[in-house]
């Protein structure tokens, strides 16, 4: 008898099983967007995960596969722990893992659309996720505004998240991934969160991204301005065409998301201070410094009792925390060994307003008047004209 069909037909059953995972992926996505096939080519990966020393992964019909191509059968959930020389699961050391489904995949309980890949990096497990750049703006909406403001708002905010991460891809092409999913790019936390209206406004704002020269803009945008938006030369120092700021009174009418106080102990400031790597000893005041033309400080002078030490506004920020310093417009007052520090904006203040374009819209205005206020001659065009 010849045993050779009894041999292959596990490694048979097992290439039928990922066919069908895969066309289940491709349909369960291409119906539950109705993005056309062009736009689905494009994809983009999100570091959802930098550094960890385990991982747990889960989910439905899961197909995994490790670093040569080759599937493996696992029970779900599984954790994924770091060793020494790869990652350990259920025994065995692997470089490199996918996971896949046609619904979700979920790392540390949070559902992701697309691939989970799972490597190591130099300080742990890195976790990345692939998925069509259309799922990854449906997921982000309701992590940076909120779906519920209107509408034309919601669809200025997908237009400059496709922009900006399509910016970050063109960037970072050679990096291992494209965007990071915290403040430091876009906030983005898988599907949990989507909802119809989020969906709705990256549905109909298919692939239009802000252009400037025929080229896909740097897309920044923040919380809240404050008043002005802010010129990208004082914040990175390299001046752009597209976002010299903008007059913008439109956030004011949202106090309690623009206006903020926070106080703190001189001791506190400094140990926050010392960690961020600045050497003073002694701080007994913060000096605020000149202005800029857009209304924030240039410079703050930090007062210790072993000599002072200037630093920027956004050095300042950074060193004491953006959640607390929540912009460079603010001003200092100094009381028995605390300081207060009260100001108005959320975040560099550079190109559009979150709360602004909010106000904005309830104003009448279309998505594309909000976003050609905040970014100055910039164009609206569908990536495919320009590709």
């Amino acid at each position: 008898m010849c045993f050779y069909p009894q041999v292959l037909w596990p490694s048979y059953r097992m290439r039928i099983f990922i066919l069908i995972s895969m066309v289940m992926v491709l349909l369960s996505l291409s119906g539950l967007s109705r993005i056309n096939a062009a736009v689905l080519d494009e994809t983009i990966r999100v570091a959802i995960v930098k550094s960890a020393s385990e991982i747990l992964v889960g989910g439905e019909g899961l197909l995994v596969t490790k670093e040569n191509g080759d599937a493996l059968i696992i029970a779900f959930p599984v954790t994924v722990a770091l060793a020494k020389d790869g990652m350990l699961v259920e025994g065995k050391l692997y470089r490199r893992l996918t996971f896949s489904a046609s619904t979700a995949v979920y790392v540390n309980n949070k559902p992701y659309r697309g691939l989970a890949e799972l490597t190591v990096s130099e300080k742990g497990i890195l976790v990345i996720n692939q998925l069509p750049l259309e799922e990854y703006l449906v997921g982000l909406i309701n992590c940076e505004i909120s779906s519920a403001w209107p509408i034309e708002a919601v669809k200025a905010q997908a237009i400059i998240a496709r922009t900006y991460a399509l910016n970050r891809k063109m960037a970072r092409i050679t990096s291992p991934y494209h965007l990071e999913s915290s403040v430091i790019d876009q906030v983005y936390e898988g599907s949990l969160i989507e909802d119809s209206r989020a969906r709705r406004a990256v549905s109909e704002t298919e692939g239009e991204v802000l252009t400037f020269g025929g080229g896909i803009i740097q897309a920044f945008y923040h919380s809240s301005c404050g008043g002005r938006t802010e010129a990208s030369e004082n914040v990175w120092g390299t001046p752009l065409p597209y976002l010299k700021g903008v007059e913008c009174l439109y956030c004011l009418t949202a106090p309690s998301a623009t206006i903020w106080e926070f106080k703190s102990s001189l001791k506190d400031l400094e140990d926050k201070l010392r960690t961020a790597g600045y050497k003073i000893s002694g701080l007994y005041d913060i000096k605020p410094g000149a202005v800029n033309s857009r209304g924030r400080l240039k410079q703050v002078t930090l007062m210790a009792s072993k000599g002072g030490v200037a630093i920027s506004g956004e050095q300042f920020r950074k060193a004491i925390g953006y959640a607390v310093i929540k912009s460079t417009r603010f001003t200092v007052k100094n009381t028995k060994n605390e300081i207060s520090f009260s100001g108005s904006g959320n975040g560099h203040g550079v190109g559009l307003c979150q709360w602004g374009a909010k106000q904005r819209a309830l104003d009448g205005f279309g998505f594309g008047e909000i976003l050609s206020y905040y970014y100055p001659g910039t164009e609206l065009k569908k990536l495919s004209d320009i590709r």
